[in-house]
């Protein structure tokens, strides 16, 4: 069976965490190297891997294209309005052409119904770079970042303010999985959506909204936040005055656990969702939350490719 990796559930906690580890080892196994260099094992040498870009990217885009490099294979840069999807092309027909053509594509669109449909119909695995419902490439590298700075995952405490949105659902998604406890701070009227908190009610997790933000990051050993205004959107004045209450400063941060490690997927809207004193002062990880998202998604690709697992 096609190993699709459209949300963290599609794989399951067993393929999370030899995936995690994976990613810690070849990091570790690189301390030192050029960034080019192939990994000794070359595990992916002659494979391919399309990249659809329906939203701008920089993480992404080259965090993918390294991962590929680094695992012995190459990419195809495919930017959405630049193809036949743009002319209205199926997704249908693209995943059955593509799939002649590569072994793997990831996807970064607004619907998270096209990314599904690509899986669907796609004979070689299909990854979810970013939809308007789910970022689950990112919470891997979040997971790897927090493994690093507190040396676990199991039992920790996350605390999300801002926007009930794609970021926020992978991570209610993550914790029900692994073993972690989310308290998703936000004001009323963005909660995130009903399903995610459904799903993980339903593996027992306990997923709770809290409307005061000092409330949300009481004894939080992880601070996340992620841009109040996504890519699209229009500065809608009305939605950043709700957020302001939660923006991150040094005063949430001093309410969460000491300690507490702060992330966030980038680009920051710096003086919006947090402020420059937390995002660059000493417990802010996400430089190593950035550069983990090239090491997580190496694993991700292994486990599409049946290389972990």
């Amino acid at each position: 069976m096609t190993r699709h990796f459209i949300d963290l559930a599609d794989a399951g906690a067993e393929a999370i965490a030899a995936m995690l580890g994976d990613a810690q080892a070849r990091k570790a196994a690189r301390g030192g190297w050029p960034k080019g260099r192939v990994d000794a094992d070359a595990p992916l040498a002659g494979h391919v891997l399309a990249m659809i870009f329906e939203k701008n990217s920089t993480r992404t885009r080259v965090s993918f294209d390294m991962a590929m490099r680094q695992l012995g294979g190459t990419t195809i840069v495919m930017d959405g309005g630049s193809t036949q999807l743009g002319r209205g092309e199926p997704i249908e027909d693209t995943a059955r052409v593509l799939s002649r053509y590569v072994d793997a594509i990831m996807i970064r669109t607004d619907d998270h119904e096209k990314a599904r449909a690509l899986a669907e119909y796609a004979t070689v695995p299909v990854i979810n770079g970013l939809t308007d419902q789910s970022h689950p490439c990112q919470v891997m590298a979040d997971m790897l970042t927090v493994i690093e700075h507190r040396a676990k995952l199991v039992g920790t405490r996350w605390a999300w303010l801002g926007d009930g949105n794609n970021m926020t659902h992978s991570i209610i998604e993550a914790g029900s999985l692994m073993g972690f406890d989310v308290r998703v701070g936000c004001p009323a009227g963005y909660d995130p959506d009903m399903r995610y908190i459904d799903a993980a009610n339903a593996r027992g997790a306990t997923v709770e909204i809290v409307r005061d933000p000092l409330r949300a990051v009481t004894n939080a050993d992880v601070v996340v936040t992620d841009t109040w205004i996504s890519m699209g959107q229009a500065h809608a004045e009305e939605k950043l005055a709700a957020m302001m209450p939660f923006q991150v400063t040094e005063a949430v941060m001093a309410a969460a656990a000491p300690g507490a490690t702060f992330l966030h997927c980038l680009p920051a809207h710096r003086g919006e969702e947090v402020v420059d004193a937390v995002i660059d002062g000493p417990q802010s990880a996400i430089w190593d939350e950035a550069e983990n998202r090239l090491h997580a998604q190496k694993a991700v690709l292994l486990w599409c490719l049946g290389l972990i697992g």
